[in-house]
């Protein structure tokens, strides 16, 4: 996994290798669903993007408690809704 303009970049067919490895979670690369994603809240209609956007910004605030990303600085939420509807939002740290 390389690192272009601050994005990670994987060669087609290889990704399995990094989940195994440990790099998308505590102490790898990139931190994927630190609370356990929308699933481990439930699933609520409604409130899943509400969810996503309290715990992208707890981590960027450093206040996620045992969840905490260490130095987290962007955050990316992705929410596919009924009928299609789709956001994509990003976060990044603007004060100390």
């Amino acid at each position: 996994m390389e690192s272009v303009a601050g994005a990670y970049v994987v060669a087609d067919g290889t990704v399995h290798k990094l989940v195994d490895e440990g790099a998308f979670t505590y102490g790898g690369k990139v931190v994927v669903n630190p609370s356990g994603g929308l699933i481990s809240k439930g699933h609520p209609l409604g409130a899943t993007g509400l969810a996503q956007c309290s715990e992208l910004t707890w981590q960027l605030r450093g206040k996620a408690d045992k969840r905490q990303v260490k130095d987290a600085k962007i955050a990316l939420q992705h929410n596919i809704g009924l009928d299609g509807a789709v956001v994509v939002t990003m976060y990044k740290k603007g004060f100390a």
